[in-house]
């Protein structure tokens, strides 16, 4: 839309200053000025009325189009402004013509159409530019793609044409098709257009790529799995356009305060209007007041001020992996005093290992593993694949397992040789109502001093095993708690696990609060506990599991891997799963609020000073706007807030500018 509209202020500016020459060179008083002197002829006379008839017709339509659908939902605004300036000066000046003893108006209307024309052309391109975020994105992905057929061989296609199950080429340097698994071949594949990581992902069998990436040296064979609108960068697509089409509160406040400059300039232009009459003969010096008010009032400046900002900040957020959903959640970001993280995945990598086991009597320490990985069998859990990797690594023999079953939030259960077996964390004790052996109580104990997670092993009602479980502590962890500590945002950690294991991370990364031993079903609680004592609060969560927490949270920010673009409880996306980014968030939600505090207080202080001086009261020293010098002011203040909005795109979003934290890796620049 932006795109057409430019071309057509463009296209009317250029052809309608083209026709305007002719008015100002016929006009008499800009020959008087100027001192200057144009050949008259039989009809010269009417070169005046009859361009500026044309380029009333041609370059004032448009704004009198745009007035009304303004006027029929009454809300008028800047539209209706234009129309009614450009209006009166036109009846004006046609009179002028029945009437010869009165002033005309003519040069002044069509420099007016003129500058308006410029103003809006300016106002497009500058927001279309903004926007690039969709065409950026929309041009990653290729239009064909090389599709290797049953025989071998390989044929070009349009990417349209792709089906989920095809095998095809990429070639180095070329674009992914579409989303898609590895099925041969090695390379490093740049994934930065769609996760912010400037540093190419290494890509072998098995590893998933995205559709729009681009390959590196290497050749790859890779099954599609995703096409058209389910693919990762059509998802990306449709949040960024929902984001670029919400509002926030601060442009909820300058809309409703553009529509309420319509009233001012129209009351003002009355009292202009009536002020004159009495104090001037000249009927042209009133109607030349009152164009000018209604002119410089437009609220072009105030209806651009947050639009444009908003755009940038979009296009910013999703060159830097964040995908914004609710535009108001990233205005609220710049004030939070607290932001939960989910630990399993989040602060840690997610990946656990049985780091040791402890036995009761009856049992040794490989029938134990067995019994686990017999339950774990059926579990997508990442600490059902740790054990069961533990026991395949261990060459123990995994007896079959029947009527397995996943009780939420607790642990699995499943009938192994007759007996009924639970594997789970603490909370599978307090659902089973029973106790460990000292010997079981100890290894716990230990486990947690050390920062570990215990799963339980328990057998026809009696623990007999536990296996302590080591999940690393990512290395970003701590770069942003730190960060967010120096923005004076308290860290809160939340998780399954026991209290001993909760607290050993949270010391080691220095948490502030330490919710432990949390159901799924109870993760919303946490948030609202916090919300309870007066804080803003963030919930940062993988989006599924935590799915009532994000929707709780005042600031929900799902964080996963670059497929995970479709979380809908969620207010902004981490595509790349990286915690720093969180940081990033808050800082760029600071950084756009300065911008938009700053467009309203220029956009509406510009009105505070301009209504009257359009209005005439420093006549008394001899200072008087032209509608022309009018609407130049306006254009120049809606260009003003244009280019200080264009200023956001020189953020730094790098780490390294928070004081005492260590630099960043993998940020793109803010171009």
């Amino acid at each position: 839309m932006h795109e057409g509209h430019e071309e057509m202020f463009r296209r009317r500016f250029f052809i309608s200053t083209l026709l305007s020459i002719p008015v100002l060179l016929y006009s008499e008083m800009l020959q008087e000025w100027l001192g200057f002197s144009v050949p008259a002829f039989p009809g010269s006379e009417w070169i005046n009325p009859i361009f500026a008839v044309i380029v009333f017709g041609y370059g004032g339509l448009p704004f009198l189009r745009m007035a009304i659908p303004e006027l029929r939902d009454r809300s008028p605004g800047m539209m209706t402004l234009i129309s009614m300036a450009i209006s009166v000066a036109f009846v004006y000046s046609l009179a002028s013509v029945v009437f010869p003893t009165q002033s005309a108006f003519f040069w002044e209307l069509v420099t007016l159409i003129d500058i308006m024309l410029l103003g809006h052309w300016i106002e497009m391109r500058s927001v279309r530019r903004a926007q690039s975020a969709l065409d950026e994105l929309a041009q990653l992905m290729p239009d064909t793609a090389e599709r290797i057929t049953d025989d071998g061989e390989t044929e070009e296609v349009p990417v349209s044409d792709l089906s989920e199950g095809d095998l095809v080429l990429v070639r180095p340097g070329a674009s992914v098709p579409a989303d898609g698994v590895v099925e041969e071949g090695d390379s490093d594949v740049n994934e930065s257009m769609i996760t912010g990581e400037s540093m190419p992902v290494s890509k072998e069998p098995g590893d998933e790529v995205i559709g729009g990436t681009i390959n590196g040296d290497g050749s790859l064979r890779a099954r599609i799995e995703a096409t058209g609108e389910k693919t990762t960068l059509a998802g990306i697509m449709r949040l960024v356009e929902e984001a670029q089409g919400s509002k926030s509160q601060t442009q909820v406040l300058a809309d409703r305060a553009a529509g309420w400059l319509f009233y001012v300039a129209v009351a003002a232009a009355a009292v202009t209007a009536v002020g004159w009459t009495i104090a001037a003969s000249n009927d042209a010096a009133v109607i030349e007041r009152v164009v000018t008010v209604l002119v410089i009032a437009c609220p072009h400046a105030l209806g651009l001020a947050i639009p444009l900002v908003v755009a940038i900040n979009t296009s910013l957020a999703a060159r830097n992996g964040m995908l914004v959903r609710d535009r108001i959640a990233m205005e609220e970001a710049r004030n939070l005093d607290a932001i939960i993280f989910d630990k399993t995945g989040t602060l840690t990598e997610g990946e656990h290992g049985v780091v040791g086991t402890e036995t009761a009597d009856s049992i040794d320490d490989e029938e134990a593993l067995a019994l686990a990985a017999a339950v774990e069998g059926d579990s997508e859990h990442m600490i059902a694949r740790a054990i069961r990797e533990a026991a395949a690594e261990r060459g123990v023999s995994v007896p079959k397992a029947e009527g397995f079953e996943a009780m939420k939030g607790r642990g699995v259960r499943a009938r192994v040789s007759g007996d009924e077996v639970y594997v789970g964390g603490p909370n599978l004790l307090t659902y089973l109502d029973t106790d460990v052996s000292s010997d079981l109580r100890r290894f716990a104990d230990e486990a947690g001093e050390n920062g570990q997670t215990v799963v339980y092993v328990v057998r026809n009602g009696e623990p007999i095993a536990a296996f302590a479980m080591a999940d690393v502590i990512r290395e970003e962890s701590y770069r942003v708690v730190d960060a967010l500590h120096e923005l004076d945002i308290e860290v809160a950690m939340l998780t399954g696990d026991s209290r001993d294991v909760a607290n050993a991370v949270a010391d080691e990364l220095g948490i502030d609060t330490v919710f432990a031993e949390v159901l799924p079903e109870d993760k919303d609680e946490k948030v609202q506990e916090l919300q309870n004592q007066g804080k803003l609060v963030a919930m940062v969560g993988d989006g599924v599991n935590d799915a009532p927490a994000l929707t709780r949270a005042d600031v929900g920010i799902a964080i996963g891997s670059g497929t995970d673009v479709a979380v809908q409880s969620a207010d902004v996306i981490l595509v790349q799963n990286n915690p720093m980014d969180v940081a990033r968030l808050v800082k760029l939600s600071k950084a756009s609020y300065r911008k938009m505090q700053e467009n309203i207080v220029w956009a509406a202080g510009y009105n505070v000073f301009a209504i009257p001086l359009a209005a005439g009261v420093l006549a008394p020293i001899g200072i008087l706007l032209s509608p022309a010098i009018g609407a130049l002011l306006m254009s120049l203040s809606t260009v003003i807030v244009a280019i200080n909005a264009q200023l956001l795109r020189r953020v730094d979003l790098s780490i390294p500018s928070l004081p005492g934290v260590s630099p960043a890796t993998g940020t793109q620049p803010a171009d």
